[in-house]
């Protein structure tokens, strides 16, 4: 019964985060700092020198390489 109210409470407020975007406000939401991720490639060819580098697959979370670099 608590995870129920758990879940509930979460739906309304992800809910409540919703609104209509106005034509005049598109502009603004279009620009590329407004992206989740501004520099794709650039984020792309890091993660896969980061992975060459430590013979790894994901965990980008953490700075600094395991020879010392970076």
């Amino acid at each position: 019964m608590q995870s129920r109210k758990h879940l509930v409470l979460a739906l309304s407020i992800g809910l409540c985060a919703c609104a209509p975007v106005q034509p005049w406000e598109r502009g603004n939401l279009a620009k590329p700092q407004m992206a989740l991720d501004p520099h794709p490639l650039q984020s792309s060819l890091r993660g896969h020198n980061y992975g060459s580098r430590e013979a790894t697959a994901g965990g980008n979370a953490a700075q600094g390489g395991g020879c010392g670099c970076y």
